[in-house]
Formats: C-alpha cells, sequence, structure tokens
C-alpha cells in the first residue's frame, strides 16, 4: 500500500503534545522542547498556536506548559468511543493463531471470573473453553488473575464462596505478588489434571482491571513460564489493549 502524504510542519509539532502526553505532567519550555527533539525557538511557536486552540495551556506562575482542554475533551470522547470488549475480541484469532493455544476473554461476574469470548486453538487437537463458564479463584489463571488486582475484600469473598473457608490457602498472597509482578498469571494442572493455563491483564485509564487475556491448553505443549514466549506474546498483547484504552498499569502492579 502507498503511504499517504502528510503535513510535516503538523507531524512535527505534534511531538510536542506527544511529550506531554508520555511525560504526564507540566513542564517548562526548555525541557518540553528537549523531550519533543527540537530547540525551544522552534517548539515555542508551536506551543502559540497549541494554546489558541485550546490543545495547550500555560500555567501563569510557573509558565510550565501542560495539556488544554480541547485535548482533555478530545481524550474523554475517545474513551467514550472504546469498547474494551470488541478490541479484545478482534485480536483473539490472530492470539490463538500465534499461542497455539485456545484462547478467551475473562471478565468479573456477579459470582467470579467469566468466560465471555472464546476463539479455539488452530490445531486438530486442543482445550475448549466454554462462554459463561466461572474460572476457579485458586484454581485457574484467570482466577488468580483478578485475585491479584481486585479490591482485597472482593477477594476474600469471593474466596469464602468458594472454598467455605475465610482465610486463604499458605502461599497464595504470595502467589498474587508474583502475579503482579511479572504481569502475567500462570497454572500448571490445578483445577483440570493435565491442564495448563495462562492469563494476562488489560487495564482502563483509571488503573481497573477490566478483562483479562487467557490462553489453556494441555499441559505437555504448553509452556507456561511466566518468561516463556506464549507468556510475552499473551502480555505484550494485554499491554497492547492496555495502551489503546488510554490505561494505566494498576498501581497494586
Amino acid at each position: 500500500m502507498t503511504a499517504q502524504r502528510g503535513i510535516q510542519s503538523i507531524e512535527v509539532g505534534g511531538r510536542l503534545l506527544q511529550a506531554l502526553a508520555r511525560v504526564g505532567r507540566p513542564m517548562a519550555l526548555k525541557d518540553l522542547a528537549a523531550a519533543a527533539g527540537m530547540p525551544p525557538a522552534k517548539a515555542h511557536p508551536y506551543l502559540v498556536s497549541f494554546g489558541k486552540l485550546g490543545l495547550i495551556t500555560q500555567d501563569e506562575a510557573s509558565a510550565r506548559y501542560g495539556l488544554g482542554p480541547l485535548a482533555l475533551q478530545i481524550g474523554l470522547i475517545s474513551l467514550q468511543q472504546v469498547d474494551p470488549l470488541r478490541l479484545a475480541t478482534e485480536r483473539l484469532p490472530g492470539l490463538a493463531q500465534a499461542l497455539g493455544q485456545t484462547v478467551g476473554i475473562t471478565v468479573w461476574g456477579e459470582r467470579g471470573a467469566t468466560v465471555v469470548r472464546t476463539e479455539e486453538a488452530p490445531s486438530a487437537v486442543h482445550v475448549s473453553m466454554r462462554h459463561g463458564a466461572v474460572m476457579s479463584l485458586a484454581g485457574t489463571a484467570s482466577g488468580r488473575l483478578f485475585a491479584a488486582h481486585l479490591p482485597r475484600a472482593v477477594v476474600r469473598a469471593a474466596w469464602r464462596a468458594e472454598t467455605g473457608r475465610a482465610g486463604f490457602e499458605a502461599g497464595f498472597e504470595a502467589a498474587l505478588a508474583a502475579i503482579r509482578e511479572q504481569g502475567v498469571s500462570h497454572v500448571v494442572d490445578r483445577a483440570v489434571a493435565g491442564v495448563s493455563g495462562l492469563a494476562a491483564p488489560v487495564f482502563d485509564a483509571t488503573g481497573q482491571l477490566v478483562l483479562a487475556l487467557t490462553a489453556i491448553g494441555a499441559t505437555p505443549g504448553f509452556d507456561v513460564r511466566p518468561q516463556g514466549a506464549a507468556a510475552q506474546a499473551l502480555r505484550q498483547c494485554a499491554q497492547g489493549l492496555t495502551a489503546q484504552l488510554g490505561g494505566v498499569q494498576s498501581a497494586a502492579a
């Protein structure tokens, strides 16, 4: 496909907006220009024009530049138009092909982590994942992923409902801390003998976990190590979705 021709000056000035969005706080002219890779004298006229449009605002006291009201309005409208489930569903076929395993989308429902979309593995022999299935909090990658990122009160209530016990099993909290650190959850032969699973989190703009990308497969042919190729691919896909949603990593992660 032939590359479309753009307007270079807009692309150059856009680097200032990208720098502000990347840094996430108001910046002095010198620092902002450096972050955008241009001299302050070149950056200033762009900032004046962006200010007239409402894309940039300058604090009178500190003289620092930040994103303006129009940038905020554009961001809010963009978030309103984004459907996390639709975006994730579009990625499932490619993800199943890349991993060679059955993949699905899991969300937190009234009864726990619930499968809402699935895509079967491309191979003739695969492990099925049912729509509407509720995943065990302790025994599945999806359940543990939500347990790692949901409020403690929600997790404790779900644990009590599933196990009938008030306290977590030994090592459970340590496992959840590892999930937050590694950015992926994995289990081997826990809920079902011979079946292993991986799950990676997708966050929204407030840092809340909105859904999990989950992969399951027969244990002998499925490397679910957090540093393995499958985990890296699943984590990369989840991070891409988080970026599309304007999301940020959970503070607990």
